[in-house]
């Protein structure tokens, strides 16, 4: 059956709070948008970020932008664009007040200004004393943000297209992106969506690793498809391990819990981090403390009858606190864990928990890939949130700055689309082929011979990006590894459903996602067994130093033939003096 063709200025893959906050700025200008989603929209990933949002406002502590900035370069490991960091920082502040007058519920102080809580990696006047820089909402920050989000667009008539699949962007003859082709996963018809502009905001990848904080939604499409586009992905080696999710569940624990005033102990009872960062300790960069718990646990200090995770304390904090401050905390705590944090110990382990990298793009959201000497915009594509790559966290993210990435980037996207959709007033048109191909994704799919099952690639597949490109990577273990995705993709082309149902297929929708996740598992494991040097969090204990004469430049992996490419680092800021890189200590 031929698909439904439905017209609009842009569409928006993904209903986390990039894509809502974009839809917002759309919705506002009397556009027509449509935001796609695999799930209902409040299901989305970013309803599970905790601890908050950074923005200097200097509420709790004194503060400003530069310091911001000088922190997220710093955590970074000088990796990051510092023309694209320094935008960001800057647009926090603004940023946070639209959210807070769009109706956030963010906690107060007494005197009703916004509650502000300390974060890993946070100082004040360049590496001084603790900061306290992230806006929160008790622990569900992300939850509020999200909720309010999705309100204010259904208040602006945005159009949603709630649990619909994306396949593939579709390309004009003149090489721009002019809409999407996705599938209806309530009865399993296909739909073409014909726009001006598409932006993907599709979130991160975290399920490409067996133990992770992600949800299970977080596959990585928005990824594949820009791959699939010949877009690059960049820095994709750079995958954050949250140094505290529940020992052998994945559940994550927020770094507000340290900031609140927990701190790590090990199997001795000793508090260890200090012996890894005397000054900030608890509160160090998440890469060191990962690093710190799997060298704790490796070295034979760890707790428990394995001695395999490490605990962390809140029962000397007062009840009260615990329970305004992180209720969702002690919540999953007790659910989980089975303990309660306000009188014993949680037991946390690293989990594998953000991507660094993804669809590179410039500083307003716009796509962009190598031309020549330089880089050139894709015609009508933007990316922002998880899934895209403006280079603001470079080797590491600082807590606080994802939920300040996706707002900063989906507002600053959705107006450069507006002005985009002023000077364009029809969508490039159709290509069939391009149609043709993008359904013919489903066409393997529909298959009934004998074949492999999908399940069991998928979790042979997560095991094996688990175990060698975790958080400690050699050379060995990652060629071991690159040789395992390489016969798990071929197999992949042998794998078949048993079910060809229409209604709700799940199976199919997996199978799907699956292919996804490969090409982006494949993207991580290439990058990061190329790039010799310990940085951020990629830490090769056979390369254990950082090589900025070789190493100071960015990644890019092109799907065709596994290729690899790089270009430099954005070391020029817009209006201050650059940060040059220097050793990075806590």
């Amino acid at each position: 059956m031929k698909p439904d063709i439905h017209s609009f200025d842009c569409i928006i893959l993904g209903a986390g709070g990039a894509g809502l906050n974009a839809a917002l700025q759309l919705s506002t200008a009397q556009l027509r948008v449509a935001v796609v989603s695999k799930v209902f929209p409040t299901r989305s990933h970013t309803v599970a970020a905790q601890g908050g949002v950074n923005a200097a406002l200097a509420n709790v502590t004194p503060d400003n932008w530069h310091w911001h900035m000088f922190d997220t370069v710093k955590g970074s490991d000088y990796l990051g664009d510092q023309d694209a960091i320094e935008f960001m920082c800057r647009e926090a502040i603004p940023t946070v007040y639209e959210l807070e007058h769009a109706g956030v519920p963010f906690s107060r102080l007494e005197d009703g200004r916004i509650y502000q809580r300390p974060f890993g990696g946070q100082s004040q006047n360049f590496g001084g004393e603790q900061a306290a820089r992230t806006c929160a909402a008790a622990d569900r920050t992300g939850h509020a943000i999200l909720h309010t989000l999705y309100q204010q667009n259904l208040r602006n008539k945005t159009r949603f297209f709630d649990e619909y699949f994306a396949l593939d962007l579709l390309r004009a003859e003149d090489g721009s992106i002019n809409g999407v082709v996705a599938l209806c996963i309530a009865d399993g018809s296909s739909v073409v969506l014909h726009a001006k502009s598409v932006l993907i905001a599709t979130g991160g990848c975290g399920q490409v690793f067996r133990t992770t904080s992600n949800a299970r939604i977080n596959t990585g499409d928005g990824m594949a498809m820009a791959l699939r586009a010949g877009v690059p992905l960049q820095d994709m080696e750079f995958f954050q391990f949250h140094p505290t999710g529940i020992a052998g569940k994945g559940m994550l624990i927020t770094e507000g819990a340290r900031g609140e005033g927990g701190y790590l102990i090990n199997g001795e009872g000793e508090r260890f981090m200090p012996r890894y960062a005397p000054n900030a300790k608890d509160l160090a960069s998440r890469d060191v403390v990962a690093r710190a718990i799997v060298t704790e646990v490796k070295e034979g200090r760890g707790c428990g009858p394995r001695k395999d995770h490490v605990l962390l304390k809140l029962d000397h904090v007062e009840e009260s606190i615990i329970a305004s401050r992180l209720p969702g905390i002690r919540e999953s705590s007790r659910i989980f864990a089975g303990v309660d944090p306000a009188f014993e110990p949680i037991p946390v382990y690293p989990t594998a928990h953000y991507v660094m990298g993804g669809i590179p793009t410039d500083r307003l959201g716009r796509v962009v890939i190598p031309d020549g000497e330089g880089e050139r915009p894709v015609e009508g594509l933007y990316a922002a949130g998880e899934v895209a790559c403006a280079s603001v966290h470079g080797a590491n993210r600082l807590g606080g700055n994802s939920l300040l990435d996706i707002l900063v980037f989906g507002r600053v996207a959705g107006k450069e689309i507006i002005q985009r959709s002023q000077q364009q007033p029809h969508p490039a048109p159709l290509d069939q082929a391009q149609v043709d191909q993008a359904l013919g994704r489903l066409e393997k799919w529909r298959r009934k011979d004998p074949g492999v099952s999908v399940g069991d690639l998928c979790e042979r597949f997560r095991k094996a990006m688990e175990d060698h490109a975790g958080v400690f990577r050699t050379d060995e273990v990652m060629s071991e590894g690159l040789e395992q995705l390489k016969a798990l993709r071929e197999e992949l082309e042998t794998a078949r459903l048993t079910d060809h149902s229409s209604t709700f297929n799940t199976a199919r929708i997996e199978a799907l996602e699956l292919e996804n996740m490969i090409d982006v598992g494949f993207a991580i494991a290439a990058s990061a067994l190329a790039r010799q040097e310990s940085r951020g969090a990629h830490s090769r204990p056979d390369y254990p130093k950082r090589d900025d004469q070789n190493w100071a430049r960015h990644t890019l992996y092109f799907r065709d033939g596994d290729r690899l490419d790089y270009k430099p680092i954005r070391t020029q800021p817009l209006s201050v003096e650059s940060f040059p890189p220097k050793e990075r200590v806590y």
